[in-house]
């Protein structure tokens, strides 16, 4: 007992012991408690400010001159270094969608062409090179060194290097965003991808013009083609609208233009497949509709159900049963190839001389008013 009550502290002496221990003890949990609510708020903050991986990857799947790509037809630009890639996910073996890309020196990319290999559209819709390689030819050949081109972004990206003219979008502006339901919680990886592949991000007064240029789309004819010639100021200027512009648009301002599409499979002759999209418009309550060829076997249809929409400047540009694009008074056609129409914009210095691009637009829509125009679907 002696030798036990020896070697342990008293009562006294281990309460004295216990409080200099939490007296060290305080401080290091503290410091502890502290360290970790910081890494735990960088932790949030890395989760709430970092886009995380976007749900696919642009692969490259072959890269060289024009000459090392025969097919495409672009033997008219051989300063071009074109590359073809491929879209890929997890799990998934097969491409999603493919498209060629070209840039000259050290500039950013450009989206040449583009094909979706699945029902779900992603990134881009479908278009055609021989198409935008025929219209930048037209443009080279018959616009004024001068003149300014105006068309959605993408689309004046293209133009801007194909036909060597000023455009009034030089800039990756990347609206509307197009992704599957399924990745629209991943928007900001997805953006975030997007800017860093194609680069050329835009500046705040260029998404202004963009927006402006969208509202003179949605406007009725004539204010429409004021609010061109507002962005285009004084030079002789053209406006260059594709029927894929349409569904962009309506991604883009949901609100103001109603418009789905479909898919539809082209077997046997053109005139069986008219009758079959009307029967169908007139199931869901569409009231016009015009056609994007995708390919030999495929069209699509896009379809608008109010009559506001169908009176909207873009609407009347394009070749729905309810449209004549030689008929539109707000501006001037001059030329048509495949999915692309192009007006000359009135007024500007030039205003008293009118000399269009192409004297005679080609593949100019008939006459017939309920009937699509033209009679194949535009970009075939």
């Amino acid at each position: 007992m002696i030798a036990s009550s020896a070697t342990s502290p008293s009562p006294d002496r281990a309460d004295r012991a216990r409080r200099r221990t939490g007296t060290k003890l305080l401080p290091s949990l503290g410091i502890l408690l502290v360290t970790g609510g910081i890494l735990l708020l960088a932790w949030f903050a890395w989760l709430w400010f970092s886009p995380g991986s976007p749900p696919y990857r642009y692969q490259l799947a072959e890269e060289g001159p024009a000459s090392k790509f025969p097919q495409l037809g672009l033997e008219a630009w051989p300063d071009l270094i074109l590359a073809r890639y491929e879209v890929y996910t997890e799990g998934v073996d097969q491409p999603l969608a493919t498209g060629h890309v070209a840039r000259r020196g050290q500039s950013a990319p450009v989206l040449l062409d583009w094909e979706n290999r699945t029902s779900e559209l992603l990134t881009s819709l479908d278009s055609k090179l021989p198409e935008l390689a025929a219209l930048s030819a037209a443009i080279a050949k018959h616009a004024p060194q001068d003149a300014l081109i105006l068309a959605w972004w993408d689309t004046s990206r293209q133009i801007n290097l194909l036909s060597a003219r000023d455009t009034l979008f030089k800039s990756h502006v990347g609206e509307p965003l197009i992704a599957p339901a399924m990745w629209r919680e991943r928007t900001d990886a997805i953006r975030a991808y997007e800017n860093k592949f194609w680069g050329a991000v835009p500046g705040d007064d260029e998404r202004r013009k963009f927006q402006r240029f969208a509202d003179a789309l949605l406007a009725e004819p004539q204010q429409g083609a004021a609010i061109l010639r507002e962005l285009a100021g004084t030079r002789e200027a053209y406006i260059a609208i594709h029927v894929t512009d349409l569904y962009k648009l309506g991604l883009m301002r949901p609100s103001q233009f109603d418009i789905t599409y479909k898919n539809f499979p082209m077997e046997g002759n053109m005139h069986g497949l008219i009758g079959y999209l009307k029967q169908w418009m007139q199931d869901n309550t569409f009231i016009t509709y015009t056609l994007q060829s995708l390919n030999d076997k495929m069209v699509r249809g896009y379809f608008l159900r109010d009559p506001k929409s169908s009176q909207t400047l873009v609407a009347q540009m394009l070749p729905f049963t309810q449209s004549q694009p030689l008929d539109l008074q707000a501006l001037q056609l001059i030329y048509q190839q495949g999915g692309y129409w192009v007006y000359k914009i009135p007024g500007g210095k030039d205003a008293q001389a009118d000399a269009p691009v192409q004297s005679t637009p080609q593949s100019a829509p008939p006459s017939t008013p309920r009937e699509p125009a033209p009679a194949a679907p535009a970009g075939g």
